[in-house]
């Protein structure tokens, strides 16, 4: 009897040590799901974390106990991408190690999505995983090779869509099979059919250009003789010193702060929102614009005029960053490497948007959750909204400001080279523009109507 027990036991003491633990299982499983083996380790350390909290009341954990413990991570510092990865490790663990289903990573980025929206108004979609970016194998190693080169968010929509729209035209034909002359056809179809401006076939252009030379590794050289859309030379829009005051007293808050800053500042609507604290210096009176266009850095001037409201503008930024930080948050986007360099310079003050958004949104590249600066949609409706009610008769923008800030300097009788540095301009020519549209036309030329022909008018009526 004892030597039929013996074997039986030993079997017994076999399976039970084949089998795991539910940590085992899903640090297995995640292994053969991660590409790297760095980024296992570390789904097994948050899965390791996060059972020293619940192990023994690990049957009862509900989604809101996982969002209860991501929100105290925050708390402790940790940065989107690693609260992101403790979800899944948690997710991971639940649905592999103890077949909990309602603990699935689906289950508790819905969970986790809800929860931000209540603390700081966003919606669940923008917290729920990056959506595979769509369009060809094309288009998806174009958007890699722009993200390396460090090309803005701007430049890449506008390049995918133009190899959009060159592969439509085409019919969808193999990529081996393009070149030359079928992106001849399609620009030539752009200024014939479309009728597009010169500008937009030039941008057109630029797209395929480093699609086929970059992407590709097939340069399209010399395209030949084309049809081209024919430049045309406009003078800019610009206000008389009256009619700025006119716009800029229908502006309040926010927009009117913005609006100064473009017109005493000569500052592009985007240099204006992407101004951070530390490109404000007070003392020397001047803004320091970065990666402004073309990617250079200039110096202008910081009007006296705006400065107390600038600085009360500051008071209210300050109080919401602390908000945030204290919600968790207050993290923004860095250039380049910085958030890597300094892992914690993006929830520093001196990083801070100065004129931020009302609520957080979703890094359209990173996906993560953070207080963007303001949409520059917002300043456009309102300075639509305050031509129209100062019944100035011209088709003003918020780029009106400053081609007015240009005009008026230059009628003020400052050397145009020191407006072309004020402007970023790399041509002094485009800065010439201005003298078109001074107050002070041509040569001081005097119309014939204003001659001796206006007197005989005069009488004859």
């Amino acid at each position: 009897m004892a030597d039929v027990a013996k074997p039986i036991q030993q079997e017994a003491r076999a399976a039970k040590a084949a089998k795991k633990s539910p940590l085992e299982t899903a640090k297995e499983i995640a292994a053969t799901m991660c590409r790297q083996p760095k980024e296992a380790h570390w789904l097994g350390v948050r899965m390791e974390n996060v059972l020293r909290v619940y192990e023994r009341k690990i049957a009862g954990v509900t989604s809101a106990n996982v969002c209860d413990y991501l929100e105290a991570l925050m708390r402790k510092g940790q940065v989107e991408w690693q609260v992101k990865q403790s979800l899944d490790a948690i997710g991971l663990l639940m649905l592999y190690g103890y077949q909990r289903e309602d603990l699935a990573i689906p289950a508790l980025r819905e969970a986790w999505g809800s929860r931000l929206n209540q603390r700081v108004g966003i919606s669940v979609s923008d917290v729920s995983e990056n959506a595979t970016e769509g369009g060809s194998p094309v288009t998806t190693r174009l958007r890699r090779v722009l993200r390396v080169a460090h090309y803005a968010v701007r430049t890449e929509t506008s390049y995918t869509q133009w190899w959009e729209r060159f592969e439509k035209f085409s019919g969808a034909r193999p990529e081996s099979e393009l070149g030359a002359d079928e992106v001849r056809a399609f620009l030539e179809d752009l200024a014939v059919e479309r009728k597009v401006s010169a500008a937009t076939q030039k941008q057109a252009l630029n797209a395929l250009v480093f699609v086929f030379g970059q992407v590709l590794g097939r340069p399209l050289g010399n395209l030949g003789d084309m049809i081209r859309a024919q430049p045309k030379r406009h003078l800019p829009c610009v206000l008389t010193v009256e009619e700025v005051s006119r716009v800029l007293a229908e502006l309040d808050g926010v927009p009117s702060l913005v609006g100064q800053l473009l017109y005493g500042s000569g500052l592009r609507l985007l240099e204006a929102l992407r101004l951070r604290v530390k490109d404000v210096e007070f003392e020397s009176g001047q803004i320091v614009v970065r990666d402004g266009k073309g990617e250079k850095d200039r110096v202008t001037v910081l009007p006296e005029a705006v400065r107390e409201s600038l600085l009360l503008h500051l008071e209210g930024v300050r109080r919401l960053h602390q908000q945030d930080l204290a919600a968790g948050f207050g993290g923004v986007q860095l250039p380049y490497a910085l958030a890597v360099k300094y892992s914690n310079a993006d929830r520093e003050w001196c990083w801070q948007y100065v004129f931020p958004a009302a609520g957080f949104s979703k890094d359209p590249r990173s996906g993560a959750i953070r207080r963007h600066h303001l949409h520059e949609s917002t300043i456009q409706r309102a300075m639509s909204e305050a031509v129209r009610r100062s019944e100035v008769p011209k088709p003003a923008s918020s780029h009106t400001l400053r081609h007015s800030f240009a005009t008026h300097l230059l009628e003020s009788e400052h050397d145009i080279r020191t407006v072309q540095e004020l402007l970023g301009h790399n041509d002094v020519a485009t800065t010439m523009i201005y003298t078109h549209v001074m107050n002070r036309p041509g040569l001081g030329v005097r119309s014939p109507l204003d001659g001796g022909l206006r007197k005989r008018l005069s009488h004859s009526r």
